[in-house]
């Protein structure tokens, strides 16, 4: 009797402790995006553990598709927060761009890259831009995803030079 208590001992405790190691899956949305979750099925803001996944946040509010464009940079710092990230704790952004051709796709970049150095002053995330046809929101220029990692800028450091002058 004594030798099928231990294996079943010791299941429970792997067990338990596999429970214990498994970081929360935590889903969340900042106010006035409860209709995504709710209406569309998509979580706008997944933690797990440290890890904050964003969803794609369109650049629609604004006159300008800089002001567009701001306004989703904006939101991405308010989805972040929600969760509690930064927007120095990026350490991916995915946008994508309506646009035509690639001469197109280079000039609606032009605005991100404005807005974007206004947002990462140092220790860039890395970065993925990809032109595509349209967006979910009709009137949006562009939209933009991030993954974050909780605490990672507050330890950031790049060992990447200049590159020689030419």
């Amino acid at each position: 009797m004594r030798r099928t208590c231990l294996p079943l001992f010791l299941c429970l405790v792997a067990t338990n402790a596999a429970a214990q190691t498994t970081p929360a899956r935590e889903h969340l949305a900042p106010t006035g995006w409860e209709g995504s979750y709710h209406g569309l099925h998509y979580t706008p803001v997944l933690r797990i553990g440290d890890r904050v996944i964003v969803s794609g946040i369109p650049a629609s509010e604004g006159e300008t598709d800089e002001a567009k464009i701001r306004w989703a940079f904006q939101q991405l710092k308010a989805h972040l927060e929600k969760a509690g990230a930064t927007m120095e704790d990026v350490v991916e952004l995915q946008s994508f761009h309506v646009s035509r051709d690639h001469d197109d796709f280079r000039k609606r970049v032009e605005p991100v890259l404005k807005v974007h150095r206004e947002f990462f002053k140092d220790h860039y995330p890395a970065w993925t831009a990809v032109g595509t046809t349209a967006l979910f929101s009709k009137d949006a220029p562009m939209e933009i995803r991030a993954e974050a990692i909780i605490g990672s800028g507050a330890k950031a450091k790049a060992s990447i030079p200049l590159p020689a002058a030419k």
